[in-house]
Order: structure tokens, then C-alpha cells, then sequence
């Protein structure tokens, strides 16, 4: 995995992201194939993890993504944007009728850095993944920001998030990484 991931998505790549995630959500409820992008970025031809968050008037409509990096980024971003529309298990399947009211968010994901110390995480800055045996939880870095989280508030939402008890983070056999994100979504963009 390259740790020497470039976080500088240009506007115009960023435009075309969030273009690539509408389109396909839009064909994928039509039923239809996704339109071809050309994209010749190298940032969006390499191997990234990505998450899609789509929110309605404000509220979390859907958000899946994937940790690791297995596909190049405008994949990662298309596959992820039809699954948070209709794969998210919190809510029902977007219609088309409501993505005029749907705002998508992409959040560009660094490699993950396994921590020694939970000093090492700085709110705001970083997301966090946690694992433990079977279960794992990210929450990613502007959630703690959202919700106004310390660093010991927001490891206590990871854990429960993997479905491990709020204090597992204490746990030796816990695995607690960070990783970083580019995050931009239309609001900023025509904002």
C-alpha cells in the first residue's frame, strides 16, 4: 500500500468525483448503464479508499465505503456512491425522485496507521478504525467534529460502532488505526 497518497484533489477533479457518484446513482435506479468519464488525473487513477455520504435536507440519508484501498479512486467513488443509495441497511433504497434533494459528500481516504498510543490521534484531523477478533467500526474524521466529540468520546463511538462495548479501545487486543481524508461535497462546491 503507498502511504505517500496525495491529498490534493484539485477542484476540478473534486467536481468530477461528485459528478461520476450522481451519475452512476442516477443510471443505477434507471436501470440504465453509467455514463463513461474520461479521467486522466493520476490522483483519481490510483488505488484509494473512499467513502460516499449521501444526506437530504441536511439529515444522513446513506454512507458506505471501502477502508482500503482495492480499486483506483473514480471506481472506489462510483461503486460506493449506487451503495450508499441502496445497500446502506439503516435506511431504504434512495428513489430517483428524491436525488434532487440528496447532497452527496466523498471522503478521500489516506492508507491506515496503526497507533501505539491514543496520543497519536488528533480530532478533527484524523478518522479512526477500530478492530477487535471479528468486529471492526470507522467513523470517519468529521464526525467527531459534527457531534463536538474529545478524543475519548469519539474512540467510545468507534468502539460501539464495531458493536464492541464503549470502553474496548482500553482493550490490548484492540487494534486502533488512523487514516486521514480529503473531504468535499456539492454543498462546498457550488457553494
Amino acid at each position: 500500500m503507498n502511504s505517500k497518497i496525495s491529498k490534493d484533489i484539485s477542484v476540478e477533479s473534486q467536481a468530477l468525483l461528485l459528478k461520476i457518484a450522481r451519475a452512476s446513482i442516477e443510471s443505477h435506479l434507471r436501470k440504465q448503464k453509467p455514463p463513461e468519464f474520461e479521467v486522466t488525473d493520476k490522483n483519481l487513477l490510483q488505488k484509494r479508499g473512499a467513502f460516499v455520504t449521501l444526506h437530504k435536507h441536511g439529515q444522513l440519508r446513506g454512507c458506505i465505503g471501502y477502508v482500503l484501498p482495492y480499486k483506483p479512486l473514480h471506481q472506489t467513488v462510483a461503486e460506493m456512491a449506487v451503495a450508499a443509495a441502496t445497500e446502506d441497511p439503516r435506511f431504504p433504497n434512495v428513489t430517483l425522485n428524491e436525488m434532487e434533494d440528496i447532497d452527496i459528500e466523498i471522503s478521500a481516504l489516506s492508507t491506515l496507521k496503526k497507533i501505539e498510543s491514543i496520543e497519536e490521534i488528533e480530532v478533527g484531523k484524523h478518522g479512526l478504525y477500530i478492530k477487535q477478533s471479528i468486529f471492526s467500526g470507522l467513523l470517519l474524521p468529521q464526525v467527531a467534529t459534527e457531534y463536538g466529540w474529545n478524543c475519548k468520546e469519539f474512540l467510545e463511538h468507534t468502539c460501539q460502532k464495531a458493536g464492541l462495548p464503549k470502553d474496548a479501545w482500553k482493550d490490548p487486543k484492540t487494534e486502533i488505526s488512523i487514516f486521514s481524508a480529503q473531504v468535499f461535497g456539492e454543498k462546498e462546491l457550488e457553494g
